[in-house]
């Protein structure tokens, strides 16, 4: 679990409340137009998928992004990337009533500082064209953007990059 000011990052369950969270939030076409489309598998076995994710490499995993009012805002994810050399993302899919809040921006940076953290030396986000409020997430977070690339998900996607900071001792 990881917390931030205002918000708690936990592992998502296959509790009532967290599959009902998920679906309401993974089946609307306004948050899942950016993502390709809704989860192909069923929410419990996704669930399942994400726990796998973090205890395969305790640097990756999918985290529940909770409100201060106990609701999951949506997902943050910290994960390779496919068909990569070694590339890590981090993504975030919010529900439409935690947009705007800053949410995103505070759950990303509290994971990709635990991943800098744990050794690892740059973090990529990948975002559909148009999705032009992931695209100011991604400059919060001081994101170079790479341009537009095809290398990871079979679609063309811009590409955001940030270094871990270098430590000097």
């Amino acid at each position: 679990m990881l917390c931030t000011e205002r918000l708690r990052l936990r592992c998502w369950t296959t509790s009532p409340a967290d599959l009902a969270r998920l679906a309401d939030l993974y089946g609307r076409e306004e948050v899942t137009r950016w993502l390709g489309g809704p989860p192909r598998v069923p929410l419990d076995e996704l669930v399942h998928r994400w726990h796998h994710v973090h205890e395969t490499d305790g640097r990756f995993g999918c985290w529940a992004v909770q409100r201060p009012d106990g609701v999951a805002a949506g997902t943050l994810l910290l994960k390779p990337l496919p068909d990569g050399v070694g590339e890590v993302e981090v993504g975030w899919h919010l529900h439409p009533d935690s947009w705007g809040r800053g949410y995103a921006t505070e759950a990303a940076r509290a994971v990709i500082d635990r991943a800098f953290g744990l050794g690892l030396p740059e973090v990529y986000a990948v975002v559909r064209p148009g999705n032009e409020p992931s695209m100011a997430v991604c400059r919060r977070l001081g994101m170079s953007p790479l341009g537009r690339m095809r290398r990871w998900y079979a679609v063309e996607l811009e590409a955001f990059r940030l270094m871990a900071p270098v430590v000097v001792e």
